[in-house]
Order: C-alpha cells, then structure tokens, then sequence
C-alpha cells in the first residue's frame, strides 16, 4: 500500500514536468508534495513548492524546446524513502538526459528529492 501511494506521489510529480500549460504545473506538484518540501538539485539545496516549481518550469523551457520527462524504472521502496530511475528527452532527438531520484515521503506526499542526474562511472 506504502509503495502504490509513493508511486502516485512520483507520477504525478512526472507529470508537473509533462503538463499541457505552464499553470497546472503549481496544482500538479502540490497534489504531490509537502509545503517543506526539500530539493537537492544540481544548483544546490532549495525549499518550498515554489523552488520546485521554478526547477521544473526551467527545465520546462529548455533550449532545444518543450521535452518530455517519463518515469522509466518500477518504484522502489524501503521504508519512508523511495527510488527510480528517469529520462528527459526534447523533441526531435535532441539531448537526453536520465538519471535517478531518491524521494522521502511524509503521509504519502515527497518531503525531500535528491536528484541524480547522469550515471554513476563504474570504478577503473
């Protein structure tokens, strides 16, 4: 049961980075997220639904144009904390980015992401 509210937490998270206007995507995250809510991003540490709200529409309104952000791993989930794996494609082949989300929820809502983007280089 833990795992399927924390699934529905992530997904519609994902779907803040996918909507269909810039002004859903404020009712979107807060249908996910705690008020609190922490962000470590690659530019650092952030608070608030505001701060994940401006990560996203930046990402968002990325150069090559509008993109797509999908979940494409299952949701794993030990205890409070919870993991997957995600790619952000822009249209026409344009670059692509993946990596993996580690999120904490609290009452079936994200308190914290730590975003992972890239791959981890295995040890030479």
């Amino acid at each position: 049961m833990q795992e399927e509210a924390a699934q529905s937490a992530i997904d519609t998270f994902i779907s803040a980075f996918n909507a269909s206007d810039d002004s859903y995507v404020t009712a979107l995250l807060s249908q996910a997220l705690t008020s609190d809510v922490i962000l470590w991003g690659p530019l650092g540490r952030s608070e608030g639904i505001e701060a994940v709200e401006r990560f996203v529409l930046d990402i968002r309104r990325h150069p090559a144009g509008a993109g797509s952000m999908v979940r494409c791993s299952g949701v794993d989930m030990p205890d409070e904390w919870a993991r997957y794996r995600w790619a952000f494609t822009t249209p026409d082949q344009g670059p692509r980015l993946a990596g993996t989300d580690i999120v904490h929820l609290r009452r079936n809502l994200i308190d914290q992401i730590i975003v992972f983007a890239g791959d981890v280089q295995p040890v030479s």
